[in-house]
């Protein structure tokens, strides 16, 4: 099987430097790399071009239009069988095609996902951020999980299309705001097969600082409810429950300040989840420090899913607003 890889950028030279690095590594060889620079101001065409030779790679420059739209113009370009996304900012194992290749000669997919891990590079904070984002105890649980709620959907660090999808169903209709949900819903509604080949890992790198985490999944919960407005059964009760931790904690600050007895129930529940979260950190990382950051993590992630869906519940579904 010949594969594409389709790689977006945007004003990140130096994680498309690391990720072609981790390309050339791979075992299996028989692919090409689209890298589409999305209108960046600083561009990674000499960075990219250095790798002329040791891959098979291409690029090219666009206006900005978002991520979904990007990738569309990969696909139009793609020489492959099967179409291969990965965001900017992951790291590849060398034995990643191999994998894929092996699960869809014996088990084929019209679309897989994959999941995503803490790389031994990562600093403290980014592996603090990746436990959160495939923790039991958060939202994040159901990524990458066998036995995740519902239908599967492939999220777009960490996808693959085969040609006949993009030739029956197109590309994303939408360039950012839950694009690779939406995506992945219309292929299975067309009859395709999708799955999770849970050994095609990545290391994704996320963000860095916290600032950075809470941005990106407040727009997170903004999606659920983009997401809602093309597919309203989509919308399940998990999705809730952060909001509904949000508004726990905010209750729970509130009658602490107002000296309300029942706070005391709030204190303890919310050190209970610290507690829970901080030790099972500690088992799975090995590290008191990660641990710690684990907590300010699981509580961002949290938080400002909860805000985003929130904002954009009240003002898209109570208010039918755009």
């Amino acid at each position: 099987m010949f594969f594409s890889i389709i790689i977006p950028l945007y004003n990140r030279p130096q994680e498309i430097k690391e990720l072609l690095e981790t390309l050339v590594l791979q075992t299996y060889r028989n692919f090409e790399v689209l890298v589409i620079e999305d209108g960046s101001v600083h561009d990674a065409e000499a960075i990219v071009n250095s790798f002329v030779g040791q891959l098979d790679v291409r690029y090219f420059k666009k206006a900005n239009e978002g991520q979904g739209f990007t990738r569309n113009f990969g696909f139009e370009r793609a020489r492959g069988d099967y179409f291969i996304i990965f965001d900017s900012d992951c790291l590849i194992p060398a034995d990643y095609l191999q994998i894929v290749n092996n699960s869809l000669t014996t088990n084929y997919l019209d679309a897989y996902g994959g999941p995503d891990g803490a790389h031994a590079s990562f600093t403290p904070t980014q592996k603090a951020i990746s436990y959160s984002m495939t923790s039991p105890f958060t939202t994040g649980g159901i990524r990458g999980n066998k036995k995740g709620i519902g239908q599967f959907h492939p999220r777009s660090f960490n996808m693959g299309v085969s040609r006949q999808v993009w030739e029956k169903a197109g590309g994303f209709i939408i360039t950012r705001l839950g694009e690779d949900i939406e995506y992945s819903i219309r292929i299975h509604s067309m009859g395709f097969k999708i799955g999770l080949i849970p050994d095609a890992i990545v290391y994704h790198k996320r963000r860095t600082n916290f600032v950075q985490f809470f941005k990106q999944l407040h727009f997170f919960g903004r999606a659920r409810i983009n997401i809602y407005k093309f597919f309203p059964q989509e919308l399940k009760a998990v999705h809730f429950f952060p909001a509904a931790f949000t508004l726990f904690l905010l209750f729970t600050l509130i009658f602490n300040l107002l000296g309300w007895q029942i706070a005391k129930l709030g204190n303890f529940i919310v050190l209970f989840i610290i507690l829970l979260i901080f030790f099972h950190s500690w088992w799975k990382n090995k590290s008191a420090k990660i641990a710690f950051l684990s907590i300010i993590a699981a509580f961002t992630q949290l938080t400002a899913y909860g805000i985003g869906f929130m904002q954009d519940f009240w003002k898209r579904v109570i208010f039918n607003r755009s």
